[in-house]
């Protein structure tokens, strides 16, 4: 499947930028804009997201190919990687099944292993609005309010909203999210080892990179190393930007 993209003008090494799972790539403008002035920089929708096609399905490996596609029709034979959460495990896939693309990955606030499958609170809100009900973004915030006070992962969320004639929908494929979200869940599937160089940036105050998913991430990524930017969740790019692109910046250009 070939991917929505968008394309930051720049120039240098290619830079693939992967968003996170209710994501899409404009989350990542930001920080897309900024490093385009070293490289020529990437954002990719992944399926079911953003403006990329739906599809019924969305396995990692299915993702990772998705990727594969997209570079090929962009002409890009090797790449760097930054990929956040749901897009930092689809990178990992990348980079197990075609090592030979990929220069250095940079993974946000994940780890490749599999995560307790079970209801997800922002998933079953989103499931549980009622778009008919609603005539405005304020209405569907005040519905979020109550399982999602965060207004920030609100604000994050409805990104994803488009005014559809006189209602509402959203940009991005809930129902096939929810049947696939225990493949979501998932760990990687590993052949042989990426041992290309790796970094893992993790929020200080999310969970998931642990001390006990250490031994696991070495076998997939021997050369991993890891940086912890303090006072961060696991919206760290966002959350903390002056320091998460200084240590981008100084991992690429390495």
């Amino acid at each position: 499947m070939l991917l929505f993209h968008r394309q930051y003008s720049g120039e240098g090494p290619s830079l693939i930028i992967l968003h996170g799972l209710f994501g899409q790539q404009g989350n990542w403008a930001t920080q897309a804009k900024d490093l385009s002035d070293s490289f020529a920089v990437y954002g990719l929708d992944a399926r079911n997201h953003g403006q990329s096609p739906h599809a019924d399905t969305m396995s990692y490996a299915e993702m990772a190919d998705d990727v594969r596609q997209t570079l090929d029709s962009l002409g890009i034979e090797k790449a760097l990687f930054i990929g956040h959460s749901m897009g930092g495990k689809t990178a990992m896939q990348f980079a197990l099944n075609w090592p030979e693309r990929v220069s250095k990955l940079l993974l946000v606030d994940i780890a490749p292993v599999s995560y307790m499958s079970g209801p997800d609170r922002v998933l079953s809100a989103l499931m549980n609005l009622n778009l008919e009900s609603i005539s405005s973004r304020q209405q569907a915030d005040e519905q979020l309010h109550k399982d999602i006070p965060e207004k920030g992962i609100r604000d994050f969320l409805l990104t994803n909203l488009r005014r559809d004639g006189d209602g509402y929908t959203w940009r991005m494929n809930l129902q096939a999210i929810s049947a696939c979200y225990t493949e979501l869940r998932a760990g990687m599937r590993m052949q042989e080892a990426f041992n290309g160089e790796t970094l893992f940036v993790k929020g200080e105050h999310s969970d998931y990179l642990m001390p006990a998913y250490r031994d696991q991430t070495l076998r997939f990524f021997p050369k991993a190393q890891i940086k912890v930017i303090p006072g961060s969740g696991h919206w760290v790019h966002s959350e903390k930007p002056a320091q998460f692109l200084k240590i981008a910046r100084d991992f690429l250009l390495a």
